[in-house]
């Protein structure tokens, strides 16, 4: 049997919303559209953001604290609802799905890391997809600093993985000039990393806690770890499949 092609998807809020104020149930069944029509040659592993969006669909809360702990609440809250979500739209397309839930910190531990590893692997060798996300409940880096960039990219490079794709709410990366200009422009591969990183305006994304800067710093993450980084419009239907097959913009970082 030919080994299958191991990907990581990268989802952000922005994305999982398109951009809106809710999750787009739309959006999840084109991800697990294009997953089941790839299973034959590629399997995945998802990362993804959005327990904190969801939640903030169905409540709304009353604090007296500090405002991340509201977020940790939210996340608490809209992470069952978030997989729930997903099992049911994965399971009308034959897909079966997993929950992992992740902190900064077991990517410190040798023993944690082996352990995340073997537990991935099983699941994924019996056909499982694991939905990751961190566990915001307890730990509070994906919510002040990355929208998950670095713990897809993490998780990436600890898993060895043939390609790590970043779904974004852009065509990649732009040009400054071209950002400047208000004509965006896709680079469309990177070989000089330093070059990159002259290129980018640092933005958050509106619904997420990342930007284009957090991209580029998961990039060279994996690209420590010789694992190719592509970063995609997620908005557009069919994002996946477009980019293996050339039919839409998007960056390479090598």
């Amino acid at each position: 049997m030919k080994q299958k092609k191991r990907i990581l998807l990268k989802i952000g809020s922005n994305t999982l919303t398109k951009e809106t104020d809710n999750i787009s149930r739309g959006k999840i069944e084109d991800i697990a559209n294009q997953i089941a029509k790839l299973q034959d040659t590629c399997e995945f592993i998802i990362v993804s953001s959005g327990a904190i969006a969801v939640a903030k669909q169905f409540v709304k809360l009353e604090s007296k604290g500090k405002a991340i702990n509201v977020k940790q609440a939210l996340a608490s809250i809209g992470q069952p609802h978030l997989i729930r979500i997903y099992q049911e739209i994965f399971r009308e397309y034959g897909l079966l799905t997993s929950q992992c839930l992740l902190s900064y910190s077991d990517f410190e531990k040798e023993e944690s890391k082996t352990n995340i590893s073997d537990t991935i692997n099983v699941l994924v060798n019996n056909n499982y997809i694991p939905i990751i996300n961190e566990n915001d409940t307890v730990a509070t880096d994906e919510i002040k600093f990355g929208d998950n960039d670095k713990l897809g990219a993490l998780t990436a490079s600890l898993l060895n993985v043939d390609l790590f794709i970043i779904a974004t709410n852009t065509n990649g990366i732009y040009t400054k000039d071209s950002i400047e200009s208000k004509t965006p422009k896709t680079i469309e591969e990177v070989i000089d990393f330093n070059e990159l990183e002259k290129q980018v305006v640092n933005s958050k994304s509106s619904h997420g806690s990342g930007g284009m800067l957090s991209k580029i710093e998961a990039a060279s993450v994996t690209r420590k770890a010789n694992i190719e980084t592509w970063i995609v419009n997620g908005i557009e239907d069919n994002f996946i499949i477009n980019a293996f097959e050339n039919k839409v913009p998007f960056t390479k970082v090598k």
